[in-house]
């Protein structure tokens, strides 16, 4: 029976066999291309989708299958990751570049074809290769299946997607290349809420457009945040407003109060925000978080927009002023520590007690000396000492799913280790770069310690790992001690994230269940970091029968010929 064919059946079982039965297939066609933008006095050609940016929202509810096609008109080769779906034995839909598949060549066209069952709230997704994440991503809305009445909180009035991204006026596949070949740390020009880069933006007389969020007075918003943005976390706040956190990551959380939303790169928050103020307008602000340690001088990453009642916004101004939200200070880490401190899950999960596997990962930066006449020495990111390089000539599933990984076929592997080298010492010190692979077997329990910098200088890193929801058990600062901190392990409501935050100066403890056999990538989703190699792929190898073992690729599963 040919491939396609048995995907085929494969995905028409899956879709028969959901709960319930009803199950509704969403499709869209989503057009890649390249066009200019104007924005801070230049025009500069960015990669979007659909003309879009942010690109169009995917609305589904729990168990619909999203079936998206691909078209790449653009000119350079691209890949669509569906952040936090999990692609429950579907890993050739992950969209990882040269993780899961090689990228859709110009003029070439691949269809997305995935369930999004067991999961409701806000994803989001976004191109992975190289820095086009940037102008190519959008919201993944999964709803409860009977609907809004369905979720454990007040019923919202309006959903409202706020996506917080950054524009960078340059060509993001040579930023990329200067991330890669260089220390130097480059920013955007601006921040973004929607696209829209904001009225503190001024170039020569000419105001950038803020994003305008029309409310009615009484009434209850539910906004969705995403932070797109390539590199920092980011405060986020609306003058003379409260926020109720209800989600995270598409998990629901016991709901709480708070006037600042903490969101790092790749995450997702879901917030109720009522209409309760002085009918007037107000400035919402995403401010980026950057600590640097002794670093005093740093650029403020900063955009807003406008809350309007009534739709003030589009009448004539009467000179009344715009209120506007006190911010934390830019370098301010603790208020975003405890934000994603006060998060737990809003049911008791049962945390698995018995681990099978642990691993201590240091997430930090080291040096590495290219070869040739006169060697070149930089700074990379690096998982256990190890920073990670992507296959050249092929993806790292299909030489799984192939038994050919030890074949020659990838010639940069390298078993990663459970602990980083004795004695090592972060920020300094020469570092490898490899494949690095962690073989699981199926259904292991696995918890890992994520140990950042403990000393300046430090920064947070927002870890992602594809195809698993995780438990986050507990996070500090300093060095992780195992006799110690165990004790402080949250095992009763634990939040369950697919991106965890490993704050500045500390650590992070989270513990999962390998039962999605696969090639999955851990990373950082600060671009600079993962594509500086803080990475690692984790294969997750088939379980004992048919339906925990992964179904062959589907038919136009793309090539690596002739890539660019």
């Amino acid at each position: 029976m040919a491939v396609g064919v048995v995907f085929f059946l494969f995905l028409v079982v899956a879709l028969a066999t959901a709960p319930g039965g009803d199950a509704a297939v969403v499709e869209h066609t989503f057009i890649v291309s390249q066009m200019m933008l104007n924005h801070l006095c230049n025009n500069t050609p960015v990669i979007v989708v659909n003309g879009q940016l942010p690109g169009p929202a995917i609305e589904a509810s729990e168990g619909d299958s999203i079936v998206v096609h691909v078209i790449n008109k653009s000119p350079h080769g691209v890949s669509i990751h569906w952040h936090g779906v999990k692609q429950q034995l579907n890993c050739w839909a992950d969209g990882a570049d040269m993780i899961t598949q090689c990228p859709i060549q110009p003029n070439k066209n691949f269809t997305y074809r995935f369930n999004v069952i067991g999961q409701e709230g806000t994803l989001w997704w976004h191109a992975h290769v190289a820095c086009l994440r940037a102008t190519i991503h959008g919201a993944l809305i999964i709803r409860p299946r009977l609907g809004s009445s369905s979720y454990p909180f007040h019923k919202p009035d309006k959903e409202i997607p706020i996506v917080i991204g950054e524009w960078w006026g340059t060509d993001l596949v040579r930023l990329d290349k200067r991330f890669n070949n260089s220390n130097f740390a480059y920013v955007p020009g601006s921040s973004t809420i929607n696209g829209k880069l904001g009225d503190l933006n001024n170039c020569f007389g000419f105001i950038e457009e803020n994003y305008i969020l029309n409310v009615e007075h009484g009434k209850t918003y539910l906004l969705r945040i995403v932070n797109a943005a390539l590199h920092p976390q980011y405060y986020y706040k609306i003058a003379g407003h409260m926020f109720t956190v209800v989600a995270a990551d598409a998990n629901y959380v016991k709901p709480y109060m708070t006037d600042t939303i903490a969101i790092a790169p790749g995450e997702t928050v879901d917030v109720l925000v009522v209409a309760n103020a002085p009918p007037g307008m107000y400035y919402m602000v995403a401010l980026g978080i950057m600590s640097l340690g002794p670093i005093t001088e740093t650029p403020a990453f900063i955009s807003r927009g406008i809350v309007s009642y009534n739709n003030q916004a589009n009448a004539t101004s009467d000179g009344t002023p715009i209120m506007v939200p006190e911010m934390p200070d830019q370098r301010e880490e603790t208020l975003a520590f405890y934000f994603h401190d006060n998060l737990t899950s809003l049911v008791h999960h049962r945390v698995p007690a018995d681990v099978d596997e642990r691993l201590f990962i240091t997430v930090d930066t080291g040096n590495m000396c290219r070869k040739g006449s006169v060697p070149a020495c930089g700074l990379v990111s690096r998982m256990n000492n190890i920073s990670f390089q992507p296959p050249a000539n092929g993806s790292l599933l299909h030489a799984h799913y192939s038994n050919n990984m030890i074949n020659n076929v990838i010639s940069t592997l390298q078993d990663f280790p459970s602990r980083p080298p004795p004695r090592m010492v972060f920020n300094r010190g020469h570092t490898s770069k490899a494949t690095s692979l962690r073989r699981v077997r199926y259904n292991t329990t696995m918890e890992i310690v994520l140990q950042g910098p403990p000393i300046w200088p430090s920064y947070p890193n927002p870890m992602h790992l594809h195809g698993h929801d995780f438990f986050i058990l507990a996070q500090g600062h300093g060095r992780y001690n195992a006799e110690k901190d165990v004790q402080a392990y949250n095992l009763l409501d634990p939040p369950v994230r697919n991106t965890a935050l490993v704050p500045v100066l500390g650590w992070m403890v989270i513990r999962f269940v390998t039962r999605n056999p696969g090639v999955w990538l851990l990373h950082c989703h600060i671009q600079q970091h993962v594509s500086t190699g803080m990475a690692v792929a984790f294969v997750v190898e088939n379980g004992p029968t048919m339906d925990t073992t992964l179904p062959p690729p589907p038919a136009d599963y793309p090539s690596c010929d002739n890539q660019n």
